[in-house]
């Protein structure tokens, strides 16, 4: 099998972070349009994450935020974003960089991103990499307006997670053996 000196499967999830980036830059400068809201999972240990000590401990591995009602200064950078969010009645701001994403969801059309993220308790080793995915995963249902954010985010962990009906493209299935 040749080896594979150009890292497709880096330049496909830097592409699909691109997407990413590029829909909350826009939502930063112009707001939600329509119906569109997202749930966005990621590692809090990955390099760079900025969140309270409260919320570290609370989510250890990984937490899903929802950006949708109850969101302020929503900042973006090619690097990552920061976003005002509450819980449980207490304000927090979050900086998060696009590396440390590991999903990002728009339930209104049912459109989902997958990626791979190193956090810094992983080893040195390069593993394999993760399959880059784009899912239609089952049906989710939408957050409720009346609900608090951290109950948002509680409820968007459980939903966040891909469905194992959903339809995955891996890039290994593309790479010649």
């Amino acid at each position: 099998m040749a080896e594979d000196q150009i890292r497709y499967d880096i330049l496909a999830q830097e592409a699909l972070r691109g997407v990413m980036r590029k829909v909350l830059a826009e939502v930063a400068r112009t707001g939600l349009p329509g119906n569109h809201h997202f749930f966005i999972t990621f590692m809090t240990g990955a390099p760079g994450v900025r969140i309270s000590s409260r919320l570290r401990e609370r989510y250890p591995e990984q937490m899903t935020i929802v950006i949708q009602f109850q969101y302020w200064d929503l900042k973006v950078t090619d690097t990552g974003f920061e976003v005002g969010l509450s819980f449980s009645d207490v304000p927090e701001k979050l900086e998060i960089p696009f590396s440390a994403v590991r999903g990002f969801y728009d339930p209104s059309v049912n459109f989902e991103l997958e990626f791979e993220v190193k956090t810094e308790a992983a080893d040195d080793e390069t593993p394999a990499p993760e399959p880059v995915a784009i899912s239609k995963p089952a049906e989710h249902k939408p957050a409720s307006r009346k609900k608090a954010a951290d109950s948002e985010a509680k409820e968007a962990q459980d939903e966040a997670s891909p469905a194992k009906s959903a339809d995955v493209v891996s890039l290994d299935a593309f790479r010649k053996k």
